[in-house]
């Protein structure tokens, strides 16, 4: 099952039985959060700083490599990277451990097919290592997965863990026993079933790590939302507030939007973490920056650092993201507040953090497409008055600054800084570097860099260098400015000719290298500037980027889900729906693409223009998803006017078949896996749905939606 899958999964489960700035670095008494004391954890003690270690759901789901060996290669990899002694310490087991159903006297029953020696065994082995040994359940009446849940049984379940050495509990919320209490809202009989569960970790009398998930199931406005953040640090010590992390930049920035609901920070403490949810880092579906900026951010935020990936196959550039212990200290910092945004434009955010020893962690997160200059200052971010040294926690270099917090973020990445009060001796002046944007296809036009000084002496022999892409033509290559004064700027000019793009969306990157002298010291920095283009396709089949369609004897190239999977082109062909077929569907014509089986043969939607011509009152597509959401089509007409609608279509199996007013136009009876044809007797569908165009019209292109979960298979106007 996908990624997204449980997580429409999860929305659809959340029914009963059937289913602020931050203004100075001391930090004020009243301003510290609490030591949380929890109904399982009278101390306090158990997590004064959040959580650190290793869950499997995000890098393995319900796969075959969930079993014995996963957990137990797991601890080893952790000893042998070292990450022991950085903190991580807990291993933990998600859904799927257990069978489906109870045994006769009521007790849960380990899947013995996937935990042959049993958990007492694996919790055994994982304590030989030094580490901690986590396990899953659900408050409900079953997991997410459909397998025996805890309510009714939480005692039992307790000592059950406690007998086999378990050290965390995460108890999601799936099915939920709402029918059991009637006339309760859904947050009071969370708290009552979170309570009892609570109770029963007490009773045991072995300190247990308790995670509680009820609040990503109300995520992340209402009544019930905030009534659930007023009791959830009673009963436990972190819960999951908002969506299922899975291995795409969107959803970094949805869980890191979640994590800034207004006042959600403000719970967050010793004792009591707001959990984003697992690191994606290492399981391929990002590039290193993004990885950076997930684990840069979530330290910002006091989020548990919990890796979900096979450790043995983590890059070089992988370990050294999840080993910086700059980072990690800032994640494990003992004041224990939550960083906060304190100021935001056009596609970022500056976060800032106080820390324990009266420094502040300062993140610049570039969340856009784009290279961008982020500037703040020391009052923004509650350092008062200047000069400050600043620490880059991924580079490490150390500069100082005379108020100014400056620095060139590329694409989707972050700048961390720990800074403090008082300038460095021999330290540096910081420096910030800035591009301006080139045309493509316009003749030569002007590119300024602009090299800013804020730091407390002047640079000298400055030398600055232009590169692009090896087709552009930049002149001249380097130029020279002898003096920048402190507090000042100086910026010069580049004559810089880009061709015209190909079709589709390209990123094309501008390069600044800029060399000079303070006082003594030779000292260098970098910045990027991106140009993005998005060139109209002459027609959705040359615009395909996704293999949805496989042959049943080879279904290696499929990957319509994320997880390997795609159509039968077999069942489709079955269904009327064979290469180049017409599909008819409401009195609408398609042409089926006429790819081969294992070639690309749908388009996912991420903002491309397609060239279209035709008339008519709407524009109609065939298309599914993976996934659960709609996106804005844009209708350009030729006459230079436009339309939007709204697209959407359901997941292509197991969810409402009319969702978002689409109808199923085809239907498969099974679909293909990795390993080969599966789920005979599941109907794996293409829908039909439409948006309105403006009658009498010719249109001109069209320009999909920014909703990668969305598959298109054709498209043409009625």
């Amino acid at each position: 099952m996908s990624i997204q899958r449980r997580r429409d999964l999860r929305a659809a489960l959340t029914t009963g039985v059937a289913i602020a700035a931050l203004v100075i670095p001391t930090v004020p008494a009243s301003a510290v959060p609490t030591q949380g004391r929890a109904t399982n954890d009278p101390s306090g003690q158990l997590t004064r700083t959040p959580p650190m270690g290793f869950n499997d759901w995000a890098g393995f789901e319900c796969n075959s490599r969930l079993n014995e060996k996963l957990f137990t290669d797991t601890a080893d990899q952790i000893v042998k990277l070292g990450l022991d002694k950085l903190g991580y310490n807990y291993v933990n087991i998600d859904d799927c451990w257990m069978q489906h159903d109870r045994d006769a006297l009521g007790n849960l029953q380990v899947d013995a097919t996937r935990f042959p020696h049993g958990m007492k065994w694996l919790g055994d082995y994982i304590h030989s290592k030094g580490l901690k040994f986590g396990t899953y359940e659900d408050a409900g009446y079953k997991t997410c997965q459909g397998a025996a849940g805890s309510y009714g049984h939480f005692q039992a379940d307790a000592d059950l863990y406690a007998s086999w050495g378990i050290d965390y509990l995460k108890l999601d919320y799936c099915y939920q026993p709402t029918d059991a209490f009637p006339g309760k809202t859904d947050s009071q009989v969370a708290q009552i079933v979170y309570h009892q569960a609570s109770e029963a970790l007490l009773n045991t009398g072995r300190p247990i790590v308790f995670s509680e998930s009820a609040p990503a199931y109300v995520c992340c406005t209402g009544k019930d939302f905030t009534d659930e953040l007023k009791w959830l640090p009673d009963e436990g010590q972190l819960w999951r507030f908002g969506s299922d992390i899975y291995d795409a930049w969107a959803s970094v920035l949805q869980n890191y939007g979640e994590a800034n609901t207004p006042g959600l920070p403000a719970h967050g403490g010793p004792g009591h973490w707001n959990d984003a949810d697992m690191l994606e880092i290492g399981n391929g579906g990002m590039t290193t920056a993004e990885y950076q900026s997930q684990f840069n951010v979530w330290a910002e935020m006091a989020s548990p650092l919990l890796l979900s990936t096979d450790l043995s196959k983590l890059t070089p550039e992988q370990v050294a993201v999840v080993s910086n212990r700059d980072v990690i200290a800032v994640d494990q910092d003992k004041l224990g507040v939550q960083g906060k945004i304190v100021q935001s434009g056009t596609g970022y955010d500056v976060l800032s953090r106080p820390l324990a020893n009266g420094d502040v962690a300062v993140t610049l997160f570039n969340k856009g497409d784009t290279a961008k200059t982020i500037s703040t200052n020391g009052k923004t971010v509650g350092l008062g008055s200047a000069p400050f040294t600043l620490k880059d926690l991924v580079s490490k270099k150390v500069t100082t600054s005379a108020g100014t917090i400056a620095a060139n973020v590329a694409p989707h990445g972050t700048v961390m800084y720990r800074i403090s009060k008082h300038a460095s001796p021999g330290a540096a002046p910081s420096v910030a570097v800035t591009i301006s944007n080139p045309t493509p296809g316009a003749g030569s036009t002007p590119v300024t860099v602009t090299v800013a000084d804020n730091g407390t002496q002047s640079i000298n022999d400055l030398d600055v260098k232009l590169t692009g892409p090896a087709d552009w033509k930049i002149i001249p290559g380097t130029q020279s400015v002898r003096t920048v004064d402190a507090g000042r700027s100086r910026s010069v000019t580049f004559g810089v000719t880009v061709p015209p793009p190909p079709p589709g969306k390209a990123s094309n990157t501008l390069t600044a290298a800029a060399t000079y002298r303070a006082g003594r010291t030779h000292d260098s920095i970098g910045a990027q500037q991106t140009l993005i283009t998005n060139t109209p396709y002459a027609s959705l089949a040359q615009a395909t980027n996704n293999v949805a369609i496989t042959d049943e004897s080879t279904t290696a190239p499929g990957n319509f889900d994320g997880d390997g999977d795609s159509y039968s082109a077999q069942a489709l062909a079955a269904a009327g729906a064979a290469p180049g077929a017409t599909v008819t569907h409401n009195g609408v014509a398609f042409t089926w693409p006429s790819a081969a089986a294992g070639s690309k043969d749908n388009v996912v939607a991420d903002g491309q223009i397609v060239t279209m011509s035709g008339q008519g009152s709407k524009l109609a597509f065939l298309g599914a998803e993976a996934g659960a959401t709609t996106g804005t089509v844009t209708v350009t007409y030729t006459d230079g006017t436009s339309s939007t609608g709204t697209l959407g279509f359901p997941n292509w199996c197991c969810t409402d078949q009319k969702a978002y007013g689409a109808e199923p136009a085809i239907a498969t009876d099974h679909r293909n896996t990795p390993s080969g044809p599966a789920n005979q007797g599941t109907a794996y569908d293409v829908f039909y749905n439409s948006i309105p165009i403006t009658a009498g019209k010719t249109i001109a292109a069209v320009t999909l939606p920014y909703t990668p979960a969305i598959h298109v298979f054709a498209v043409t106007a009625a």
